[in-house]
């Protein structure tokens, strides 16, 4: 015999002895068995060259499914070629063709001794079959070796019985061929790229499956791009393509019903999420099963066995086949010990509801499936699986691939419908389902869009906008009506805009304006289209759209209103087209007050309170009336929201906060609604008006959704005009510096959120000492906003701002001017936090007995307000003042309580202030402000220790006894006091028990 193949020691031993046995006279017959691809052929084509080289004449037969409708075909291919009997045929009585055939052989053993050799003898036809088991009883006495080579694999149609099912185990010796270990599976693609390094070597021994044609197709499709190329994930990265061919051709061997639930397991796994990490094969001895005497297993091949074992003889005799054996190749010969039976590895059943779903998407029977995919684990086809669900994948992702390459794209779909529908049936939740359809094609029956739209909405719900867009893009694949594609459409528009997507959402939501709707839906579409249009700074192109609308709903008076409410809100974020705006409809609400309805009557309250003509009193009082009015849902956000914006201006805060609770809550997330962002922004203004800083810092400052693109800086929106004032207010000035230059406001946009952003970064850079700068800002802001008809200082206080500035730069008279101009304006909207505001600016400007006088006039009005910040300000300016009077010891008085409610406030910025102020004022010794552990209350211990251990706010407030706001209220004085920013840093922090002064 030549050179032995890999791991074929055993084969190579047993076919030697026998070849010796048939020289001495004595024949028999070798069954060599295996899974396709295992080298059956190869070991063959060994045995016949060494039989050639001892002498032996070799016969040769290779049969095939072409063969298997002609009788004796297999026995012809061995005997008609010899030229001596080349009229050799089969007559019509097959007793008699088999005994002239015989006769034939006998003669050619009588010649020399003979190796028959027939490869694929399963596929041989039946008279060829009966002869050859025939010939099997008799050769015993004659020099004559026949070996054959039989496919045994486990697969979903149960396989006919083996040739040697019916002899006894005295005239055959079978051998099973194992699959390679991975240690040779090493070996061969170390022998064929030396210099392939660790990785790449275990990636092509996982894609080669223990396959020696696998292994060696794989190689030779790998041989134009050795290391450090990667083993590729797809066949596309192949060529000329052995290995795909190979897997095809493994797969027909194994029959249609195998190749269908291969290829539908494939599709079940995703792409590269195969197991990381190899893992070896299960070890199982191999060769008791397949000997002659051994009575432990059932013998070769004989009928399947019971269907609760789940296997036939060549299911067992595959399962077996494994690497890492007992006795390597699988033979015990006699006088041998048996193989340990303590070395089988346990191989854990594939879950039982993933072989349900396959044989129900497959129309498989379950025990075959189950079947199956243990044996294709035990051969190396496929891994245990490794992602804690239990499912076996494929062994390498080019495997997966190649597997799927015999399926075309609409074979595929088909698939993935049929997983999904057996999905459905089988009760897995609605994603499961969903994800499926995500490969499928159009299904075109009502069950696919139920549940892709119930997959929406659990995206939705679960805060997971980009899975919702994904699902919502396959609904659109299935066919629609007009009227629901136009509400998917405007759906999906909204979620790309919102989900920085902005240039695919407004396309979709301009088509979905053209298509046939009620006009309810075409009102909701025309609103999430202006949005997204103002959004990006087409604030005019979002009014056309808007009036458009409103012209096609004569018939729909309600719904016209609404549109008309909504041009009005969003030509908020330009100041040419606000006028217009508000212009037009004053003149309808004169007219025809009826065509406004109560949102619009509310618009046109906040008109006037921002243009400084009304009082907070009269506007809310107003507005409650407007509430009690019936509305139409459409319209209710923007009645709510309107009114909750009014009620924080007015420093009714608690009403603002229930009021945004209702008007969110009326709402979808997942449509753009022009009022939907505005309730947010209250909700940051609520929090800015509480001196409540800790909430306006995130970990990662804002950036608009939406706005960002990798060329251009993004516009600032509110809440970052909140977020530098509150980086400016705690003294972080530095990180608020850095955060302020992340705009550039040279190619912004007009808009209301500029104007806010130019008074906060007024605010830093007076900080800073460039007052000269923050001058500039400040007017900037005021010139805008006053471009608007904003005059109150109810939004932006920009002439106190400016006051401070010309004050501190020798400008008193001008100073003067603009803190008198604030304070007319605020006493016209009668709340504290203006006019106090309003007070304080004019007593530092007016200095003297007089401003003693206005400053305690500011501290009076803030005192017991929510405007504790104002109050600050207010007792600090007092105090200088009196201090400069010469009234120091009074003056010291209302500077340590600004410093104090500074600190209860975190305003480092204003206990800095305070402190410069006593010590200017002599006093002894300043009350620094206490930080770290030691500085917490008891009250902000408590809760902050059980925050440090893991529960939530409102775990706390349940077990305290104490609101949820109170948990918050300590949480944040905790987190400034010692200086974290999260909750996770707690446990670190409270170990530190000295006060840093």
């Amino acid at each position: 015999m030549t050179a032995p193949l890999r791991e074929r020691e055993d084969a190579h031993a047993l076919l030697v002895s026998e070849t010796e046995r048939a020289l001495a006279g004595s024949g028999r017959l070798v069954l060599l068995r295996g899974a396709t691809g295992t080298g059956r052929s190869a070991v063959l084509e060994a045995a016949a060259a060494h039989a050639a080289g001892r002498g032996m004449r070799v016969l040769r037969a290779r049969c095939s499914p072409e063969d298997t409708g002609v009788p004796f075909s297999a026995v012809l291919h061995l005997l008609g070629p010899v030229p001596e009997f080349a009229d050799v045929a089969p007559g019509p009585d097959d007793r008699g063709s088999a005994a002239r055939l015989w006769r034939v052989l006998r003669s050619y053993a009588a010649r020399s001794p003979l190796l028959v050799a027939v490869d694929d003898v399963h596929l041989a036809d039946a008279a060829s079959r009966r002869w050859l088991v025939e010939a099997a009883r008799r050769i015993d006495r004659l020099p004559v070796l026949a070996v054959a080579t039989e496919r045994s694999q486990y697969d979903i149609g149960p396989q006919p019985s083996g040739l040697t099912h019916a002899l006894s185990p005295s005239l055959v010796r079978t051998h099973t061929l194992a699959p390679l270990s991975d240690t040779a599976s090493a070996e061969l693609v170390a022998a064929a790229v030396p210099t392939a390094p660790a990785r790449w070597t275990a990636d092509c021994v996982r894609a080669g499956a223990g396959s020696p044609l696998l292994l060696r197709a794989l190689l030779e499709d790998l041989h134009g791009a050795p290391p450090p190329a990667p083993v590729p994930d797809t066949c596309a990265a192949l060529y000329p393509g052995a290995y795909p061919a190979a897997v095809n051709w493994w797969l027909d061997n194994a029959g249609p019903d195998t190749a269908r639930l291969a290829r539908t397991l494939a599709t079940l796994e995703p792409p590269h999420q195969n197991n990381p990490t190899p893992q070896p094969r299960p070890t199982t001895p191999s060769s008791a099963c397949a000997q002659p005497g051994a009575d432990a297993c059932p013998r070769p091949g004989t009928a399947p066995a019971a269907p609760a074992a789940r296997q036939s003889t060549d299911a067992f005799a595959s399962a077996c086949a494994q690497p890492g054996l007992a006795v390597p190749g699988g033979v015990h010969l006699p006088g041998e010990a048996e193989p340990d039976a303590s070395r089988v590895e346990p191989l854990a059943p594939p879950p039982e509801a993933f072989v349900g779903l396959l044989a129900d998407a497959t129309g498989c029977d379950p025990a075959r499936v189950a079947g199956w995919l243990t044996a294709m684990v035990r051969l190396g086809m496929l891994r245990p699986g490794g992602e804690g669900d239990g499912r076996p994948r494929y062994a390498h992702p080019l495997l997966r691939d190649a597997v799927l390459a015999g399926w075309s794209t609409a074979r595929r779909q088909e698939a993935h419908q049929a997983v999904a529908e057996a999905m459905l049936r089988r009760g897995d939740r609605v994603e499961e389902v969903a994800r499926q359809l995500l490969d499928s094609g159009a299904v075109g029956l009502p069950w696919a869009l139920r549940v892709l739209r119930d997959a929406v909405t659990v995206a939705e719900r679960e805060a997971r906008p980009g899975d919702a867009v994904v699902y919502l893009r396959r609904a659109l694949r299935e066919p629609l009506a007009d009227d629901l594609r136009q509400r998917l459409l405007t759906e999906l528009g909204s979620l790309e805009y919102a989900s920085a997507d902005a240039p695919a959402g407004i396309p979709r939501l301009a088509e979905a304006l053209t298509l046939t709707a009620e006009p309810r839906d075409q009102v909701r579409t025309a609103m999430a289209l202006g949005t997204a249009l103002a959004g990006r700074g087409e604030v005019r192109t979002a009014m056309e759209v808007m009036r458009r609308l409103e012209t096609r709903l004569t018939d729909h008076p309600e719904l016209a209103g609404t549109a008309r409410t909504a041009s009005a809100l969003l030509s908020d974020q330009d100041q040419t087209v606000r006028r217009e705006a508000y212009r037009r409809l004053t003149d309808i609400a004169e007219r025809s007050p009826e065509l406004v309805g109560a949102t619009g009557q509310a618009l046109l309250v906040r008109y006037a309170a921002t243009a400084g003509a009304t009082s907070a009193h009269a506007a809310m009082n107003r507005l409650r009336a407007l509430l009690t009015e019936p509305a139409d849902p459409l319209a209710e956000p923007f009645l709510l929201g309107t009114a909750a914006a009014v009620a924080q201006w007015a420093d009714e805060l608690d009403e603002a906060e229930r009021l945004v609770e209702r008007g969110l809550a009326g709402q979808r997330a997942s449509l753009l609604h022009p009022m939907h962002r505005a309730l947010h922004d209250v909700t940051l203004d609520i929090a800015a008006a509480r001196g409540e800083y800790g909430r306006l810092l995130p970990p990662h400052p804002r950036r608009p959704a939406g706005e960002t693109t990798r060329h251009t800086p993004p516009a600032p929106v509110n809440g970052d005009a909140h977020a530098l004032l509150a980086l400016v207010e705690t003294g972080r000035t530095r990180e608020a510096r850095r955060f302020a230059d992340g705009f550039d406001l040279r190619d912004t946009p007009d808009s209301w959120e500029l104007n806010r952003f130019l008074y906060a970064r007024g605010a830093l850079r007076l900080a800073e000492g460039d007052t000269t700068g923050a001058l500039h800002d400040f007017l900037e802001c005021g010139r805008r906003q006053s471009a608007r008809a904003v005059l109150s200082p109810v939004v932006t206080p920009w002439r106190s701002a400016a006051a401070v500035c010309r004050l501190a730069l020798g400008d008193r008279r001008e100073a003067l001017a603009l803190a008198q101009e604030e304070l007319r304006l605020a006493q016209v909207w009668d709340i504290p936090r203006t006019t106090g505001r309003a007070l304080r600016v004019l007593a530092g400007a007016t200095g003297g007995r007089r401003g003693v006088e206005l400053a305690d006039d500011a501290v009076g009005v803030l005192r017991g307000t929510p405007a504790v910040a104002e109050l600050t300000a207010a007792l600090l300016t007092q105090g200088r003042l009196l201090t400069t009077a010469g009234d120091r010891s009074r003056g010291r008085d209302l500077l340590r309580q600004a410093a104090e409610h500074a600190e209860r406030l975190g305003a480092v910025r204003l206990r800095a202030r305070a402190e410069e102020a006593l010590r200017a004022g002599g006093a002894r010794r300043t009350a620094a402000a206490r930080t770290g552990s030691g500085a917490l209350t008891d009250s902000e211990r408590r809760v902050a220790e059980l925050a440090a251990d893991g529960r939530t706010n409102t775990e706390i407030a349940d077990l305290l006894h104490i609101a949820r706001r109170t948990v918050e209220t300590h949480l944040t004085s905790a987190y400034r006091k010692l200086a974290i920013r999260r909750r996770t840093e707690l446990p670190a922090a409270l170990k530190e028990r000295t006060p840093s002064r």
